[in-house]
C-alpha cells in the first residue's frame, strides 16, 4: 500500500527570481532582497525559508526557481544543494511559468523513480506517482513556525486525499492595501486550520475597498503559499493554461536529464507572462483555502519591515548602522555598518543608504520606489540599480 504522506513524497518549490525593487537601494539587481539579512540573524530571507521547509520536506526535494543570473549566489547561500536543485529561468515570465517549470521538473523526478523514460509514459492515476507539492515565495517572514508547521500538515493531509488546489489565507489584522484578498464561500465556518471553499480572489484593493473587506469578516489575506498534488496541478495547467502546458510537454523526455537546461533556455522565454493567481487559481473550479494565523508578512515594503521591527520611545526604527534622532518620530532608517545618521525634525520617513545610493522618502509614498528605480535605471544606465 502506498503511503501518500511519506516524507519522500513531499516536495517544495521556492520562488526566488524577483529583484525586490520596493526595497531599493538595499535590494539591487545584483543582490535582491531574498539574499539579504534584514534582521541581523546571520541568515538571509532565502536561507530562513529553506530552513523552515527542511522540517517537513527532504532537502533533496526542495527546488529553487530563480533567474539564471542568481545561480551562483544560490549555491553560495545553500552549500548543501546540488546544482540540479536550482532551476534557472532565462527570462522573467511571472509566477505561472515559474511554477509550470518546477512541476515539469518534479514530474521528471517522479518518472525517473518509476523507471520510465518520458513523463508522457507516467500513469498519473497510479498511486505510485503521487507527490505532494508546497509552493512558496523566498522572502516571507513567519513569526510562529510551530503553528506554520501545524498548518502545513493539515494542508498536506488534505491534498493527499483531494484533487483540490489549496492556498493559505491569513487572518487580516487591518484593512491592508498591499495584499491580495480571498473571499470565503462560507465565512461562518472559519476557524484556525479549517479548509474552506474559495468564492473569489481580489487583487490589491484601494483603501476604501480594503476597509469593506476587513470589516465584512468574509475575506482573508492571500499569502501566496500553495499546496496541491502533482496530478491535480498538471491537470489544472492543461485545462487553464494550455499554451504553457504545451511548451513544457515538448520537454517530456528531457526533464531531469542533462538536456533540460538547453531546452529551458530555448523554450521558457516563449511562455506568456502571467501570474499563478490569475492564470490558474482564479479560473479553477475546486479551490480551497486554509484559514491560518501564524504571524505572517510578505515583507514587500519598507513599511511592512517597519511594522515588524522594534521601535524606540518615539516609534523610530534603526535596522542597521547607528542613528541619533532629535524631534523625530515614526521613521525607519538603515545604513551600512559603521555609519551614523543624525536626524532632526523628520516624521514618517524612510531613510536608507546602500553603497552609492541614498533614498529619503515618505513612508506613505513608498509605492513610488519602483518608479524611482525605473527613473534611475533610465537616467544612469543601470549604474545605481
Amino acid at each position: 500500500m502506498i503511503d501518500k504522506l511519506a516524507p519522500e513524497r513531499n516536495f517544495c518549490v521556492i520562488m526566488a527570481g524577483g529583484v525586490g525593487s520596493r526595497f531599493w537601494p538595499e535590494s539591487r539587481n545584483s543582490r535582491p532582497k531574498q539574499f539579504l539579512d534584514f534582521f541581523g540573524t546571520g541568515r538571509s530571507l532565502l536561507q530562513m525559508t529553506v530552513d523552515r521547509f527542511r522540517q517537513i520536506v527532504p532537502v533533496e526535494n526542495i527546488l529553487i526557481v530563480t533567474n539564471v543570473q542568481y545561480r551562483n549566489m544560490m549555491l553560495e547561500q545553500l552549500p548543501d544543494f546540488k546544482p540540479s536543485q536550482i532551476l534557472c529561468e532565462p527570462a522573467r515570465r511571472n509566477t505561472a511559468p515559474c511554477v509550470a517549470y518546477a512541476i515539469s521538473h518534479i514530474s521528471g523526478m517522479v518518472g525517473w523513480k518509476l523507471g520510465v523514460k518520458s513523463i508522457a509514459d507516467v500513469d498519473w492515476n497510479d498511486p505510485a506517482s503521487h507527490a505532494n507539492i508546497i509552493v512558496a515565495p523566498s522572502d516571507h517572514l513567519i513569526l510562529r513556525e510551530d503553528k506554520f508547521m501545524d498548518t502545513l500538515k493539515v494542508g498536506l493531509n488534505f491534498i493527499a486525499e483531494h484533487d483540490s488546489l489549496l492556498t493559505l489565507g491569513m487572518r487580516p489584522t487591518r484593512p491592508e492595501t498591499g495584499y491580495g484578498y480571498i473571499q470565503l464561500d462560507n465565512a461562518r465556518n472559519k476557524r484556525e486550520n479549517a479548509v474552506l471553499p474559495v468564492k473569489t480572489f481580489t487583487e490589491k484593493p484601494n483603501a476604501e475597498l480594503a476597509k469593506v473587506f476587513y470589516e465584512s469578516g468574509e475575506f482573508l489575506w492571500n499569502s501566496g503559499i500553495f499546496l496541491w498534488n502533482l496530478r491535480t496541478i498538471r491537470k489544472a495547467f492543461r485545462q487553464h493554461q494550455p499554451i504553457i502546458a504545451d511548451v513544457f510537454k515538448k520537454g517530456d523526455e528531457l526533464m531531469n536529464t542533462p538536456a533540460e537546461e538547453a531546452f529551458i533556455q530555448e523554450m521558457f522565454p516563449t511562455c506568456p507572462n502571467i501570474s499563478l493567481d490569475y492564470g490558474i487559481m482564479e479560473k479553477a473550479s475546486d479551490v480551497r483555502v486554509i484559514y491560518a494565523d501564524f504571524g505572517w508578512s510578505d515583507l514587500g515594503t519598507w513599511g511592512s519591515l517597519y511594522d515588524l521591527s522594534e521601535k524606540d520611545a518615539n516609534r523610530n526604527v534603526t535596522l542597521h548602522g547607528k542613528t541619533l534622532f532629535y524631534d523625530s518620530h515614526s521613521n525607519v532608517v538603515t545604513l551600512p555598518q559603521g555609519h551614523l545618521a543624525v536626524i532632526e525634525g523628520l516624521e514618517d520617513m524612510i531613510v536608507t543608504q546602500n553603497d552609492n545610493v541614498l533614498l529619503i522618502c515618505r513612508k506613505k509614498n513608498e509605492q513610488m520606489i519602483r518608479q524611482f528605480v525605473a527613473d534611475a535605471e533610465k537616467a544612469f544606465d543601470g549604474k545605481y540599480t
